[in-house]
């Protein structure tokens, strides 16, 4: 098997709507299209993004979270640097700040429902060794409290309906 890279990461999400918004309009990537009015696929470049409206709402203290993280390459460190400044004027959640990791410079921030997302730029060498300026925090450690505290802001929960 000769696999040639990933064709889609999906994320359920609570609001489909806010979700669309914070992967198009902030993160720039492309309305490709939608599937109904659960569904809708955005594209960067040739990977795909696809957000399904989540059956039951999540809160990010409480959920199962089944993907730890997924991240945008950016060409130099530079553009690293740069991307964080323009989300930090969005007002995106950042939980961590841009720093040196064994692969290059990197920092996450949070979408609206909690998935953690690095942004990073890759050394032409490779994955480095360990060094006294490289930050080694997994991604998990890094979200755990934020995730926690986004969970205790009454303002991202919704109330659930009743089936009757």
């Amino acid at each position: 098997m000769k696999l040639t890279g990933i064709n889609q990461i999906t994320l359920r999400v609570n609001d489909l709507r806010q979700a669309e918004d914070f992967y198009a309009t902030i993160l720039g990537l492309k309305l490709d299209h939608r599937v109904g009015a659960n569904i809708s696929y955005l594209r960067v470049n040739s990977d795909m993004l696809v957000l399904v409206k989540a059956e039951t709402p999540g809160s990010p203290e409480a959920r199962d979270i089944r993907v730890d993280h997924f991240g945008f390459r950016l060409s130099s460190d530079a553009e690293v640097d740069a991307a964080a400044v323009y989300l930090d004027s969005k007002g995106v959640h950042f939980v961590t700040r841009p720093a040196h990791r064994r692969e290059g410079r990197a920092f996450f921030v949070m979408d609206p429902d909690g998935n953690l997302i690095e942004f990073y730029s890759m050394h032409e060498t490779g994955i480095r060794k360990e060094s006294l300026d490289i930050d080694s925090s997994s991604p998990g450690e890094l979200a755990s409290g934020t995730r926690k505290a986004i969970g205790d802001d009454a303002s991202h929960t919704k109330p659930r309906r009743s089936r009757k």
